[in-house]
């Protein structure tokens, strides 16, 4: 693994922790996706899905007051909230969402996901699995293989490598901050069993002012020139002792990434034109949010950094600052004041998804980038006495577009209540199975080895849903 010392807390031996840049997978020059898409459709070859946009909401988002409203439920189930009809008769959505509304043909809604557990981890919605080791708060599930299960990111990467040299197959735009890492449990690009190399790129704080890769500034990696000055001196000196010859592969390409301007160029956001911009709400002031900041511009960044030819884009997405509630910060974990909470954080939602969804459909992406959006549970029936509700890993919802799913539907129903599954049960990991199919991985034939040398199989006997993939 290569590590680019900066400043910050020191180890033992002077080098700092907290801004070493950790990369694996990468590469150097080629194609940007545009160009290799409309290659691949003047072949006339039906081709499988890019690439995948994972939208997590961790804190377990409320599946009664976004996707599944119950109008009909007494006053203490149904909320505050109401339906309104989307552009796919039958089809209604909360009154907060009207963008999304506006493009339900383009969505697929499932209300009827199962499999969770009473657990504030996204373990399972990064990687299929509910088995892991035990971590921050969060208690041991056995059934995990030696090395812990890998990311879906990780899977791409340790499958297909890079799809565009210099761009890593998995890119993670997740904070990494210890309270944030705290909500999320684990790192949504963990590579488990597949190793380091095929961990995500952790692309760290965020911000549409200033954003860096852990200490790097963005602002000197976009600017080919000084950065290849930066590495000039290293790479004769390893050049000329022959030593390049002697770094593993893993070594190589990270070099070669820092080296190539394409991830830098992603990642910066300014380079957007004006209505870009005003399509993702960044050219608007935020007065009743926290410092006027919003995390909008993940959507847009996770769409520039698909095109530029990643595999796998994560982002966590809540009102900003994202961290634990008990501390005054957002998630999506509303045991009290839910519907002023969602009265902010919806709307957001809205907008950044909406705007993604739409960006990519017209830049001829969302066949070929899948997007899906999901918590770890969903939430009681019943409103507490704080106005809020509970943990309910019985069921939740979630989202799919794009990546040539079938959409413009529901999937699955709950009962009156919205307490349980009524018809078509989904697993999440029927969810991974079909994601992982249109991505051009046939799961019930592709196994990888964990660390103590078996097999293992990426879902297990789930396989892809036929309503979406049919």
């Amino acid at each position: 693994m290569l590590t680019i010392a900066g400043p910050g807390s020191r180890f033992c031996d002077r080098l700092s922790r907290r801004s070493f840049l950790q990369i694996g997978g990468l590469g150097l020059g080629g194609l940007a996706l545009p160009e290799i898409l409309r290659a691949e459709a003047a072949s006339g070859v039906r081709k499988a899905a890019k690439g995948i946009i994972m939208v997590l909401l961790p804190g377990g988002p409320t599946h009664l007051d976004t996707f599944d409203l119950k109008p009909d439920a007494p006053t203490e189930i149904r909320g505050e909230f109401r339906p309104i009809a989307t552009n796919v008769p039958g089809i209604d959505i909360c009154e907060l969402m009207p963008r999304l509304a506006g493009i339900a043909d383009k969505l697929t809604f499932i209300r009827s996901l199962v499999g969770f557990r009473d657990d504030h981890n996204t373990h399972w919605c990064s990687t299929g699995w509910e088995s892991h080791p035990p971590m921050d708060s969060s208690p041991i599930v056995a059934g995990y293989p030696p090395g812990d299960w890998p990311s879906m990111g990780s899977v791409l990467s340790r499958h297909f490598g890079a799809r565009v040299p210099g761009v890593p197959p998995c890119v993670d735009l997740t904070p990494i901050e210890p309270d944030a890492r705290f909500i999320l449990r684990t790192p949504p690009g963990q590579p488990g069993y597949l190793g380091g190399a095929h961990a995500g790129f952790e692309v760290n704080g965020v911000d549409r002012r200033n954003i860096r890769l852990n200490g790097v500034s963005l602002r000197r990696l976009a600017d080919r020139q000084a950065l290849l000055a930066g590495f000039d001196q290293f790479r004769r000196r390893f050049d000329r002792g022959g030593l390049m010859d002697g770094l593993d592969e893993f070594h190589r390409q990270a070099v070669e990434v820092l080296t190539s301007p394409r991830l830098a160029e992603a990642l910066d956001i300014s380079r957007e034109e004006g209505p870009v911009r005003t399509r993702y709400g960044l050219d608007r002031d935020y007065p009743h949010e926290r410092e006027g900041k919003t995390l909008l511009d993940q959507f847009l960044l996770a769409r520039r950094v698909i095109e530029a030819g990643a595999r796998c884009v994560t982002l966590a997405f809540c009102r900003w600052p994202f961290g634990r509630m008990l501390k005054g910060d957002y998630n999506w974990d509303w045991h009290k004041d839910l519907f002023t909470e969602a009265r902010g954080a919806l709307p957001l939602l809205d907008l950044g998804l909406s705007a993604l969804i739409q960006d990519l459909e017209e830049r001829g992406l969302l066949d070929d980038i899948a997007v899906v959006v999901w918590g770890e549970f969903g939430r009681t029936p019943k409103i507490n006495a704080n106005a809020g509700r509970d943990h309910w890993p019985n069921v939740a919802s979630a989202l799919v577009a794009g990546g040539g799913l079938r959409c413009g539907q529901v999937l699955g129903s709950t009962t009156h209540w919205g307490e349980h599954v009524q018809n078509r049960p989904v697993h999440f990991r029927d969810v991974f199975a079909t994601l992982y199919e249109r991505l051009g991985i046939d799961v019930a034939t592709t196994q990888f080895t964990d660390l103590s040398g078996r097999p293992q199989y990426l879902v297990g006997e789930h396989r892809p849903l036929p309503e979406l993939i049919g």
